[in-house]
């Protein structure tokens, strides 16, 4: 097992088989519509299969993983209609959550989303479509955790989890990145002018232009 692994492991052989496999799932290493493979990831997370298992059953309940009879789990795969459906969802929740965290706006905030755009900006040059969109989350959830509604924010985090893998496809291209960029140091700038409906606005052009360049890969897909 690697370090970094080891490094990431949680106290019970079924939390650290979770949390495993929920990253595999939304980096994209586990492939929407992939087969999971019980007895390989099992020889891999060195557990037996009753956490592996256990793990499984969570990650269904989540959406993140489908059943079937005779034929074990699957990656789950996203239909168009699925896909906008939760970024509806996403846009109905995440507006409240916003619009909670600028009305609070705690301490260091704008500062914290200032230093995690940096490395957005970064890995944008770089054309590193991983850690983009690691910092991507980072961004958005720094914001939303300043609502201090951790139920809300769980919720928030589960649609995110479930339209991770989907959302890689959209920062492999150049000019998505810039306008993602550019869309953040918006977000970033009606913060500091104390501007509600300007970030509600920006957040909700940020969603809107990511479904619209799904929509084409998922319509592009199915032809």
């Amino acid at each position: 097992m690697s370090s970094a692994v080891q490094r990431r492991r949680p106290q019970t052989a079924q939390q650290f088989v979770l949390e495993e496999l929920r990253r595999a799932i939304t980096s994209g290493e586990l492939s929407p519509g992939g087969q999971i493979r019980q007895d390989a990831l099992a020889a891999r997370f060195e557990v037996s299969r009753v956490p592996l298992r256990e793990a499984l059953k969570a990650l269904e309940a989540e959406g993140l993983v489908v059943h079937h009879v005779h034929r074990g789990y699957f990656v789950a795969e996203l239909s168009l209609g699925d896909l906008e459906e939760i970024y509806r969802i996403r846009e109905l929740l995440e507006t409240e959550a916003v619009r909670r965290a600028v009305r609070r706006l705690p301490d260091g905030i704008v500062a914290a989303l200032e230093g995690v755009q940096r490395r957005v900006e970064r890995a944008a040059e770089k054309g590193d479509v991983s850690t983009m969109g690691a910092e991507n989350r980072l961004f958005h959830f720094t914001l939303i955790e300043a609502s201090g509604m951790p139920r809300l924010v769980r919720l928030i985090t589960t649609l995110w989890d479930s339209t991770d893998a989907y959302r890689a496809l959209y920062y492999t291209q150049g000019p998505h990145r810039t306008r993602a960029v550019r869309e953040h140091r918006a977000v970033i700038s009606a913060l500091r002018q104390g501007d509600e409906d300007a970030v509600v606005h920006w957040l909700d052009e940020h969603r809107a232009h990511t479904v619209a360049a799904l929509r084409s890969v998922l319509g592009g897909e199915r032809r």
